[in-house]
């Protein structure tokens, strides 16, 4: 029996994606075509804390588990096992029917694979570079980066049309809830944002340092967005990151200025970018919610990895060629971050008003 057939009657789904924001807002096309392919399918999200913040907004999702797998590098220092063997009894008693595990190419899938195969789910697929054995039952031989390097999202899209969940809309999608609408809504009439056809948010945040543009390049930016084009510049960024908004805001001038960093949950982020008429950004979540919201952005994209590009959205991905590119680090190993610090402003300036212009059109 094929695996597709193996699949169809598959009513009861666990999906897997245990790392950041970003990353379960790439997989949303994916989680789209497996709900959508079975009308009464039900899909679990197995998620990091941070991907359950995501997770709310995504429409395909009818039920978020939290889990801190001990084998992300984003879990507690201190791992206790006792959780990990709660967590197989939790699965185990959800009676799923199989398990779909998504993850980067160099991320290895088998002990997700093996706590779905404790938890006692019968069908498992995943891409995955070594023979699991009876650990997926649906084994995807993994290409990257030897044979081909695709998008985030096309990965995810490529692995369930093995089990035929295929669609036509391949967009990133996001629900974001009213109350997140109203109160954006409500913030940009009392700026008078509300009627002002340029302005700009600015997210100079990430939580990799090896993907930040330069503070002093963003304050540049936003001075002559603001002095020379008549810009307003609304910055946001999490609760860690108001310093740095507050450093790039010195001496722009309160009346062209705004910062919602650390006032917005990730709802309201998301409703600030869909009223925004362009984003510019680092490479980090922020942008992937400009694409699932269709606001063009500005994509300060360190070549870290080629991959996570802005997906379906007007777009400028601007970086400097460098021979170290591609590396795959959260920290930049030769230390000068030359991909980004070599963007000049100007760049930055020239594709915020481009972008702009397409917006007007399409508006």
């Amino acid at each position: 029996m094929d695996s597709s057939k193996r699949w169809e009657h598959a009513r009861n789904l666990l999906c897997v994606r245990l790392d950041a924001m970003g990353d379960v807002l790439m997989t949303t096309p994916a989680l789209r075509a497996l709900r959508e392919s079975a009308p009464d399918r039900r899909v679990t999200l197995l998620t990091s804390p941070a991907g359950a913040q995501a997770a709310a907004l995504v429409p395909w999702v009818d039920e978020v588990i939290v889990y801190e797998a001990p084998w992300m590098k984003a879990t507690a220092p201190k791992p206790d096992p006792a959780s990990d063997f709660a967590m197989i009894e939790q699965l185990g008693r959800a009676g799923f029917d199989g398990a779909v595990i998504f993850t980067v190419f160099s991320q290895n899938p088998l002990p997700s694979a093996l706590l779905c195969y404790l938890a006692g789910i019968p069908r498992r697929l995943a891409h995955s570079r070594e023979n699991p054995y009876q650990l997926l039952t649906d084994w995807v031989a993994e290409p990257e980066p030897d044979r081909l390097v695709r998008h985030e999202v096309r990965r995810q899209l490529d692995l369930v049309s093995t089990i035929d969940c295929r669609l036509s809309d391949e967009r990133l999608t996001i629900r974001i809830p009213a109350r997140a609408h109203l109160r954006i809504r409500t913030w940009l009439e009392a700026q008078g944002l509300d009627t002002c056809e340029r302005w700009v948010a600015i997210h100079p945040g990430s939580t990799a340092p090896s993907r930040r543009y330069p503070l002093e390049s963003y304050a540049e930016v936003a001075r002559r967005l603001i002095g020379e084009h008549g810009f307003r510049v609304v910055f946001t960024g999490g609760a860690t990151e108001c310093d740095e908004v507050n450093e790039i805001r010195r001496g722009l001038g309160s009346a062209a200025s705004h910062s919602l960093a650390g006032e917005l949950d990730l709802g309201e982020l998301s409703a600030l970018i869909s009223a925004a008429p362009v984003l510019v950004s680092n490479n980090t979540g922020p942008v992937h919610i400009a694409a699932a919201v269709d606001t063009p952005v500005v994509d300060l994209y360190a070549l870290t990895n080629p991959q996570h590009t802005p997906w379906g959205v007007p777009h400028r991905v601007l970086n400097h060629d460098v021979p170290c590119k591609y590396c795959y680090k959260s920290v930049c190993p030769e230390g000068h971050h030359h991909c980004l610090r070599l963007v000049s402003p100007e760049e930055v300036i020239e594709a915020t008003i481009e972008l702009m212009g397409i917006n007007a059109l399409v508006g």
